[in-house]
């Protein structure tokens, strides 16, 4: 069998035998009934727990836009250009939700506005840098989580929040709440919530008993704001497949069932090696691509082999996580270095460690051979040869998955 693996905007082909392949995995093949302006026209027009969007419009005052930023697949450009008409009575500011991730280059800014409306807005878009901006302390969640969000958030009367809905390793779902944690808030904010990332319930599609996600929505309980959100789900080729929009919480609980639609796909049974692809652009670094690895794990027997695919075109990403897993001499040791401190990063390299434990971890990317080798990840520098030498390793009755899209695509074993 050949199997087209996604590589950066283009794809790796390779060759595998007919009786070894379990599955060839990614996310559902459903499309959206309806072109994408009626789709969002008709989400914002009956939009749960709110107003209209036009009522909503025609009350905004120092009207907000935030957005997603260029680590994930959101239609944001689509999104802006259907509500483009009524934007334009109100003149909004924009924000750009980056966490703690860099900000957007030129050509990433056009990305996700389109030329048209970046030009139109260049002048009133900024880059939330949650290290650097001014933040306000709007209070302390349950689990005591200090909210400090960007000022531009707190100064605006009227917010308009656009995002996407998929499963997410840690939080169980993204969009809604985390345009604002970790979308615009304050390093410290971000830290304090993702130190519950390595919580049991802390799991793709898990909302109950989640710390995290719970901690999110206690957080964004203290933003008095009128908030209109509006929340997409992307089919397998990143075109909207639905769109739910109003409430934020409402929004996006309405917008998790499409999701799963897509994102959860049912297996046999759990294979003796996984190759796991982050697909552009969640290829972007390391700490972008160890989601494909999260998910891949769930796919993979208990002392299997797992071969990430993911450019890691930017290099590593947030460096805490790196640094943890570099200077520690076992996956054990960064556990246990967790348990004494948390910093920011240290829940990924956590993860990371977790699947160490369960097996052995190669990867295809840009990434120095040494770098990698010092977080416990073998490098690869021919994706067939890998695959070949782990069906050689694993046996001739080995079984291999393969996860198209691994950062977004959660697979659900049989047995």
């Amino acid at each position: 069998m050949e199997v087209a693996l996604p590589y950066l905007k283009d794809t790796i082909s390779v060759t595998v035998p007919d009786k070894n392949v379990l599955a060839v995995v990614e996310p559902n093949d459903l499309r959206a009934k309806g072109d994408t302006a009626s789709i969002v026209n008709a989400a914002i027009a009956s939009p749960v727990e709110s107003k209209p969007f036009e009522a909503f419009i025609a009350g905004a005052k120092n009207l907000l836009v935030i957005v997603n930023d260029q680590t994930r697949p959101t239609p944001t450009r689509a999104v802006l250009s259907a509500i483009a008409p009524a934007l334009a009575k109100v003149d909004p500011s924009f924000i750009i939700a980056t966490g703690v991730h860099r900000g957007p280059t030129e050509e990433e800014y056009r990305q996700i506005f389109g030329d048209e409306l970046f030009e139109r807005y260049r002048n009133k878009i900024h880059a939330h840098d949650a290290r650097k901006d001014e933040m306000v302390y709007l209070g302390t969640s349950r689990a005591g989580t200090e909210m400090y969000v960007n000022k531009m958030g707190v100064d605006a009367d009227s917010i308009i929040v656009i995002g996407s809905v998929e499963p997410h390793y840690f939080a169980g779902y993204t969009g809604g709440r985390k345009g604002f944690l970790p979308g615009i808030a304050s390093y410290h904010t971000i830290e304090q919530n993702h130190r519950h990332a390595l919580h049991p319930g802390a799991k793709a599609l898990n909302l109950e008993g989640n710390p995290v996600h719970e901690d999110m929505i206690d957080a964004l309980s203290v933003v008095k704001k009128e908030i209109f959100a509006i929340m997409t789900v992307l089919d397998k080729s990143h075109n909207i497949y639905a769109v739910t929009a109003g409430d934020i919480n409402a929004s996006f609980y309405q917008a998790i069932d499409k999701a799963d639609e897509i994102f959860v796909a049912d297996i046999p049974s759990r294979a003796d090696i996984v190759v796991s692809v982050a697909k552009y652009p969640m290829d972007i670094d390391l700490y972008q691509a160890q989601k494909a690895i999260d998910n891949g794990k769930l796919a993979m027997k208990d002392g299997g082999m797992m071969i990430l695919v993911a450019s890691c075109r930017d290099g590593i990403g947030e460096e805490a996580f790196a640094r943890l897993l570099s200077s520690s001499d076992t996956p054990e040791g960064v556990l246990k270095t967790i348990q004494k401190e948390y910093k920011l990063g240290y829940h990924k390299a956590g993860k990371m460690a977790e699947v160490f434990l369960r097996g052995e971890v190669h990867a295809y990317t840009q990434l120095p051979d040494e770098l990698l080798s010092s977080f416990f990840i073998i490098p690869e520098h021919d994706l067939q040869a890998a695959i070949d030498e782990a069906l050689k390793t694993k046996g001739r009755d080995a079984t291999i998955l393969f996860l198209l899209d691994g950062s977004v695509t959660v697979p659900r074993a049989a047995r």
